[in-house]
């Protein structure tokens, strides 16, 4: 049995501050939390919060930046990302993995809709899932799924009859769709699952959304989800493409569509929705479903701000996700959360609790999205918490600040101390203690520097595809 001591706490359903506590821990299990009245020993000026969840992402190895991915709309930025070349999926794994850690994630969505591709999926989802565990993260893992518009929403004849020879080749070396069904797919989720039975690993089927799979292959994930209770983990109305192309595809609305198919249910999480309807808002709401918002990558990516607060209004549960993107592209999900606070409150005197909603997206919602019961710092949770200095927070000490005010007004990566999960502590001092993160980025880089070569046919045939593409937007789907 362990035993810890904290300055404050911030816990339970409601998000109290409460004063000084201890925590015993046992089997990874909270065994006890008490309030402290006194001690022999001083109290470590801790702040003690319940450990985030990361409810939408992708396991990105490095920054999209760096591929030359910045400042593009979701619609090219996707095809840029093929410039990435494969590299070793435990490295890459352990990179994402750690900064999520060392950003307050004890628990992470990889939605893998962009596998490595250099063995068989099931045994590169067991490499990732071994990173997992080294790192000392919980793992969810959504199986990517699709097989149709690998290029535009719709069809992409006109854009590539535009391009010369050589770049219609590069199209069709990146850019062609899996051979597999729909069938052959749902297998495929099958069989990883089985590959990790034995790591912790929860995992969900994840359509890429609605404009990237057939109505036959999304038919068939409600039917599996329905039979078997697996998740089901999708994007949907990211942009404002999106929502033109699906006001044409269904006059019903998409939502209608998804409730008519039997995928709207408590067992799916719906990635964005910034550009959901407050009657789409209100079906999602019945239904169960939850949203995963994603804030600073819809900033980063041009998409525009999710409606949150008519999600809540509506009754939605909502997640925090960071889509590996945070603002700063560093997976901080601390400065996530505050930048979620500030951008979605009620201007004015409004007294909305939104601190409350918003550490229960970053937290119990988020958790429960991954598949995994909510832990709030109460007797029987997971031993699941992040740490911050209290001394850092309040740098100035000139008055005893409310440890909450601090958490919302200035708390980012840098002021975390411990990340403890499952009663292991995976982040001290700010650092990831389960591996060297430094070095395997230093590591990961050199294997991209070596390999950039194998994609330099798409890097010279870039500027003609973005061009083509961008214009199929304007003219077909957006006016600007």
């Amino acid at each position: 049995m362990s035993h810890y001591q904290f300055a404050a706490a911030i816990r339970g359903s409601s998000f109290q501050l409460e004063g000084p506590c201890a925590v015993e821990v046992s089997d990874g299990v909270i065994s006890k939390i008490n309030p402290l009245t006194s001690a022999t020993d001083p109290i470590p000026k801790r702040l003690i919060i319940p450990a985030l969840a990361n409810a939408h992402d992708h396991g990105r190895p490095l920054s999209t930046t760096s591929f030359g991915a910045a400042g593009k709309p979701l619609e090219t930025w996707l095809l840029r990302l093929a410039v990435m070349p494969s590299v070793d999926p435990y490295l890459a794994a352990c990179a994402a993995f750690g900064r999520a850690a060392e950003g307050g994630c004890a628990s992470v969505m990889m939605h893998c809709t962009r596998p490595q591709g250099l063995d068989a999926l099931a045994g590169e989802v067991r490499k990732v899932a071994e990173a997992a565990k080294t790192v000392g993260i919980r793992l969810t893992f959504a199986v990517g799924m699709r097989d149709q518009n690998p290029l535009v929403y719709g069809d992409h004849s006109g854009v590539t009859g535009q391009l010369g020879a050589v770049e219609q080749g590069v199209v069709e070396r990146y850019f062609s769709l899996p051979s597999l069904t729909p069938s052959e797919q749902l297998q495929q989720a099958e069989d990883v699952a089985n590959a990790v039975g034995d790591l912790d690993v929860n995992i969900q089927f994840g359509p890429t959304g609605v404009q990237w799979c057939s109505d036959a292959m999304l038919r068939q994930i409600a039917e599996a989800s329905s039979q078997t209770g697996r998740r089901v983990h999708m994007h949907l109305l990211e942009t404002r493409y999106q929502r033109e192309w699906a006001d044409k595809q269904f006059p019903k609305g998409i939502v209608h569509y998804l409730k008519e198919i039997g995928l709207l249910s408590p067992r799916l999480t719906l990635a964005h929705c910034v550009w959901a309807r407050p009657e789409e808002l209100e079906l999602i709401a019945a239904s169960g479903a939850t949203i995963a918002i994603n804030t600073s990558s819809n900033l980063h990516l041009r998409s525009g701000r999710a409606p949150v607060a008519a999600m809540w209004e509506a009754g939605c549960k909502v997640a925090m996700g960071i889509d590996g993107c945070a603002l700063d592209e560093d997976d901080d999900a601390l400065r996530e959360l505050r930048l979620n606070t500030l951008l979605h409150a009620q201007p004015g005197f409004a007294d909305d609790a939104i601190r409350t909603r918003m550490l229960t997206a970053a937290t119990a919602a988020g958790r429960l999205s991954l598949g995994r019961e909510s832990a709030l710092l109460e007797q029987g949770d997971d031993a699941d918490w992040v740490s911050l200095d209290l001394t850092k927070l309040n740098v100035d000490g000139l008055y005893e600040v409310n440890s909450q005010d601090l958490l919302f007004s200035r708390a980012t990566c840098r002021h975390l101390d411990s990340l403890v999960v499952g009663g292991r502590s995976i982040v001290e001092q700010g650092k990831l203690v389960t591996l060297d993160l430094e070095e395997v980025h230093i590591e990961l880089r050199d294997k991209y520097r070596s390999a950039l070569s194998q994609r330099s046919d798409l890097n010279n045939a870039w500027p003609a595809i973005e061009q083509r593409v961008a214009a199929y937007y304007r003219e077909r789907l957006g006016c600007c």
